[in-house]
């Protein structure tokens, strides 16, 4: 069972749903969560402390029992209690109350005295795995409860004894990656927390990486990097923590150094000290979600390396807890948008968080692939109608429908099937339907279907578009209807400027909304709860820049909202209720810009970052646009 802080740190009454949408959006109240640094080279016993929401250095905090470096504390620590393990050759175990500052007391004792481990926590038990032995590399895991006090006990065996590796953890599961053996290894480890026994192979880093590697996690991601190849390393790599595969390189921090330490929230992630080669105080953080360039934090109090760190936010302590609550609260929940699918035969799902600015990163594969695809989110999960599915040889019309749960990085799996196969329709939703509307197949139909998003199965029919259409925008929509925009439409599939809408929560054929403020197609839709806003498309003289929008409640033409930063058709849309995102599509040729705009305002959309890979038409969902509220 996941754990969750107590309520006493919210503002207000929460009733369970808000809970439930604050932990599963990633919004809940500010912990005040700190990190901590303690110990390094040459025998040092000061405790830092730092509040990992904020900037600024570093304070004191206490002492550690005795002074040593090398401790292995990377994800060691439940909400109130930090630990640290061994170091300079040592069985020594200390514990700190974070709520306290002051001096480390003595907990127990590790099976052997070991230097350069690192250790996995959920709320309850801290795993330890590998370290220094002197002479050698130790491949023994070792495992205690943490709101005990104790000596350590025997879990089982790592798959290569290594020292200097990295940890990360989920509530259920721990990870460590790379490391020395005595040479550098790429290897990546798991268990599960609550189990005993030997470390199962999870993949393998990018590059090898040694000498104290870095790692830390929210409760799906672990990060990895900050070390010696042999030379210092800059970048850092992540996996996703459900699942097993290699890691992906996707941030970069200020300075490439090896021997730090590393402390987090399941937001932001802080790297401190090591060696460049010469010693460092320089404290680095970037976003877990995100990844790009670290960012300056501040300094600790001395340059220093070999140092350990630990914090109270870590991914190991609950499912979904951020530590820190970026967004204003909002009922709709997430602030996850996924592209997936493109134009090249490709299979890759990709994520953006909405809120923030940077490029996306890898989210998992579709079972196949999918091309002029169109998705539905709720706020748990992503759905997305194949499309057209393509090798380099052949294609094919496909009624196949896939989904991905938001919270859980990883590969799509079968939903079930359309009612016929086809592609270029438009989609919208609530929190319970998912409608998928007209389509080609190859000729133009007017076939809407409609998914309860909870329930896998096959879509029933739901009705009819007043006309033979293809590639009408939908995903305009608030929770009881569903706006669609455009498309090419019968009769002589010329290019149309109508609006047509649907009521979500009944059955039955499309009504007349109003028109548009250009005939196109291939425009998509983001919507909050109030407005759908249309970006780009086609018309007969090539691709537009145009952003048009509707007040989804009231029937009526659309209104001139902005540009789009370049013309183009076939954009993956998102949204946060606050935010729209418009990413990749084609001017004719694919491009992977994201675009920006806040829908409550009008104006020219703004550079976003960029997708892993250039890409038009692909399947788009997010679990907190305009239609989940009330859902």
């Amino acid at each position: 069972m996941a754990n969750y802080p107590q309520l006493d740190n919210a503002s207000g009454v929460w009733n369970l749903r808000e809970v439930y949408d604050a932990v599963m959006g990633g919004y809940w109240p500010n912990h005040g969560a700190r990190g901590l640094f303690a110990g390094g080279n040459p025998g040092v016993s000061l405790i830092e402390s730092v509040t990992l929401a904020t900037t600024g250095n570093s304070s004191a905090f206490g002492n550690l029992s005795t002074a040593r470096q090398y401790m292995g504390s990377f994800h060691s620590g439940n909400f109130t209690r930090g630990i640290f393990n061994g170091g300079s050759d040592s069985t020594t175990i200390d514990y700190v109350t974070f709520a306290t500052e002051g001096n480390a007391a003595d907990f127990g004792d590790l099976t052997t005295q070991l230097q350069s481990t690192a250790t996995c926590s959920n709320a309850i038990r801290a795993v330890v795995g590998g370290g220094y032995d002197n002479p050698g590399r130790s491949n023994i895991i070792q495992y205690y409860n943490i709101d005990s006090t104790g000596n350590a006990t025997d879990f089982g065996d790592l798959t290569v004894g290594r020292s200097g590796l990295a940890s990360a953890a989920s509530p259920t599961r721990g990870v460590w990656a790379g490391g020395d053996s005595p040479s550098v290894q790429n290897t990546i480890d798991f268990v599960e927390l609550m189990t005993t026994g030997n470390a199962t192979d999870f993949g393998d880093l990018a590059q090898a990486m040694g000498g104290t590697v870095a790692g830390n996690s929210s409760s799906t991601r672990g990060v990895f990097g900050s070390a010696r190849n042999p030379a210092d390393l800059a970048n850092m790599e992540f996996i996703t923590i459900a699942s097993q595969g290699n890691a992906i390189d996707y941030a970069d921090l200020t300075l490439a150094r090896g021997d730090c330490a590393s402390s987090n929230n399941s937001v932001r992630s802080l790297i401190a000290g090591g060696g460049s080669p010469g010693v460092s105080n320089v404290i680095d953080f970037f976003n877990i979600p995100t990844g790009g360039n670290a960012t300056d934090f501040g300094d600790l109090l001395n340059p220093i390396l070999g140092i350990g760190g630990t914090s109270q936010a870590h991914g190991g302590l609950n499912d979904g807890y951020q530590g820190t609550r970026p967004l204003p609260f909002n009922e709709a929940g997430g602030d996850l948008a996924i592209t997936a699918g493109d134009s090249a035969f490709g299979i890759q799902i990709e994520e953006m968080q909405i809120s923030t600015t940077g490029n996306a990163n890898i989210f998992g594969d579709l079972s196949q692939n999918g091309y002029n695809s169109a998705g539905v989110g709720s706020k748990t999960r992503g759905v997305i109608a194949l499309g057209y599915t393509e090798t380099p040889s052949s294609g094919s019309h496909t009624n196949k429908i896939d989904y991905v749960e938001f919270k859980t990085k990883g590969n799509s799996a079968d939903f079930g099937d359309l009612t016929s196969a086809r592609r270029l329709m438009g989609a919208g939703n609530n929190n319970t339907r998912g409608i998928f509307a007209g389509g080609k197949t190859p000729t133009l139909v007017n076939t809407t279907d409609y998914i309860t998003i909870s329930t896998f199965g096959n879509a029933t029919d739901f009705g009819d578009t007043q006309d033979t259409i293809q590639g009408g925008s939908m995903g305009g929509n608030n929770n009881t209807r569903v706006v669609v925009l455009g498309g090419r439409r019968t009769p002589s599939a010329t290019y149309s400027n109508k609006i047509d809408f649907f009521t979500i929560a009944t059955t039955g054929n499309a009504t007349d909304f109003g028109d548009a403020t250009t005939s196109r197609q291939y425009s998509h839709a983001t919507s909050s709860t109030t407005r759908a806003v249309f970006g780009g498309g086609e018309t007969p003289s090539g691709q537009v820049n145009t952003i048009d929008y509707v007040t989804t409640a009231t029937a009526g033409n659309a209104t001139d909202f902005g540009d789009l930063t370049q013309a183009r058709r076939g954009v993956g849309p998102g949204s946060n209720s606050v935010r729209g995102i418009f990413a990749g599509g084609g001017t004719p040729s694919n491009v992977n810009t994201i675009d920006y705009i806040t829908i409550a305002s009008t104006g020219n959309a703004i550079d976003y970052g960029d997708l892993t890979i250039v890409t038009s038409f692909p399947g788009a969902a997010s679990n907190g646009h305009g239609g989940l509220v009330g859902g």
